[in-house]
């Protein structure tokens, strides 16, 4: 299964935060599963923490390349086709981001790791 994590989920994974499910570490861990990180998330990162509303040990450009070769994570660009794939998606959430990522999911067939209650509510596989 190809498994894109939303970007709460990678923070929790990489920090071992409580808040992570137990179904979610499970899906994570079992090496069966190709895990990725959406340059999305690299972006939304970046940008709370240039604003500082995410505090970081390091700058993003060091800190998350790092945090995902720790942790086996691999990295899944933009495309043309998952941007304009937006229009399609009905208005259920408001965060860009989250946006982009159900986009991604639906084209790429991938299952989002997320406890975010509106992005099941989205035609994409969602899991916790």
């Amino acid at each position: 299964m190809k498994i894109l994590l939303d970007t709460c989920t990678f923070l929790w994974i990489i920090t071992d935060d409580a808040k992570l499910s137990p179904h979610a570490r499970e899906l994570f861990s079992d090496s069966a599963h190709d895990i990725y990180l959406s340059v999305v998330s690299v972006w939304e990162i970046s940008l709370k923490h240039a604003i500082g509303r995410l505090p970081l040990p390091k700058k993003p450009d060091h800190f998350i390349p790092a945090q995902r070769a720790r942790h086996g994570i691999k990295s899944l660009v933009l495309e043309e086709a998952e941007t304009l794939y937006l229009p399609r998606l009905p208005e259920i959430h408001k965060d860009p981001f989250d946006r982009l990522l159900v986009c991604q999911a639906i084209i790429k067939s991938m299952v989002i790791l997320s406890p975010d209650e509106l992005i099941s509510h989205y035609p994409v596989r969602c899991m916790w």
